[in-house]
């Protein structure tokens, strides 16, 4: 079955999509959310890195509908203070985090043959290694869900200017939701503030956007808040397939 007839089977003609978004635009992120509980649930659930963006959402959803499912890719290479706020999640919420790892195998037979920093060597080795770690555990992760909600917003990079606050997801198959697209940094982080929602404590020391390890470094000023992701890589390339 194409992507074009699943969407027309499930309802959800490119047609169905405009006049969705055209009903979300400039709705606050409480409402897009409460649509998306209101049509896909139970089958949906919340993608979530423990980005700053994330962490509104998980917040939201505390309120909204707590038993929404939450999971994460542990791609086994992540800093030590998103496993902390991982934990402090857990905590604060009194929710469950699914996590999801990479195929033991896949991650065996990369770093025998390529090395432990492959990803590194050229675009096609790190959308590998990505792919690996990141695209096929969302994968297991979304099997049986009718659609997923992320924290992606317009202005975080070039790739991302055209997000809508609902799309059609083709690799996976389902809808995707996105209540922050149309939302700025400076929003994020007043909501932030407001709740006394945590956050990675990467933030406070230059890290605006938060992957692997080996994989962001701190920003400088006057950067893009995207720059340290996969530095060594022109902007239009910095997406790890998850969001393509």
């Amino acid at each position: 079955m194409t992507g074009e007839t699943q969407t027309k089977a499930r309802g959800f003609t490119p047609e169905a999509l405009a006049e969705i978004n055209d009903r979300l635009r400039g709705k606050p992120p409480e409402e897009i959310v409460r649509w998306a509980l209101d049509t896909f649930s139970p089958d949906i659930a919340l993608a979530s890195s423990f980005g700053a963006e994330d962490m509104v959402l998980i917040d939201l959803l505390s309120r909204l509908s707590p038993a929404t499912r939450l999971f994460t890719l542990d791609t086994g290479r992540l800093h030590e203070e998103t496993y902390e706020l991982m934990e402090q999640t857990r905590g604060r919420y009194g929710i469950v985090v699914e996590s999801y790892f990479p195929d033991r195998q896949a991650v065996e037979k990369l770093e025998r043959e390529k090395g432990f920093y492959s990803f590194r060597q050229s675009i096609e080795d790190r959308r590998e290694c990505c792919h690996i770690r990141k695209v096929e555990p969302l994968r297991r992760a979304l099997a049986g869900a009718r659609a997923w909600i992320t924290g992606l917003r317009r202005d975080q990079a070039v790739t991302r200017t055209d997000t809508e606050a609902v799309e059609w997801d083709e690799g996976n198959g389902l809808v995707k939701v996105n209540p922050l697209v149309e939302w700025t940094n400076d929003q994020v982080w007043d909501y932030i503030r407001a709740k006394s929602v945590p956050y990675n404590l990467l933030h406070e020391r230059n890290f605006p956007s938060i992957g692997c390890a080996p994989c962001t470094r701190a920003v400088q000023p006057g950067e893009d808040i995207r720059a340290g992701r996969w530095w060594w890589e022109n902007p239009e390339n910095k997406e790890c397939g998850l969001h393509s």
